[in-house]
């Protein structure tokens, strides 16, 4: 259901703006996983089977509960990102302009 090259405006339950907290679960490996550099209508790469998976769960980041606290430390496969690939850079740099 998740996978696929689908494209365009309501792939995922966010639809702002902004970087959010997403959870992800590949249908066909059943690997799940979670990022806080998730995005509106993009997915994130399964690393087992390498299907663009879109998140079935998003929400703001720095929630209360704390898991949806991204960690600026831990380094973001922009491999598997399909923000980053749009952008040719890093999802998560920001430019001023």
């Amino acid at each position: 259901m998740n996978r696929g090259k689908r494209t365009g405006k309501g792939l995922t339950p966010y639809q702002g703006k902004g970087r959010c907290f997403g959870e992800y679960r590949c249908d066909d490996c059943h690997r799940t996983w979670m990022s806080g550099n998730s995005w509106a209508d993009m997915g994130q790469e399964c690393t087992n089977c390498r299907q663009n998976i879109y998140p079935h769960t998003q929400r703001p980041l720095n929630k209360p509960d704390g898991l949806d606290v991204s960690d600026e430390n831990k380094p973001h496969p922009q491999h598997l990102c399909e923000k980053c690939k749009a952008m040719g850079r890093r999802c998560t740099e920001s430019r001023r302009y």
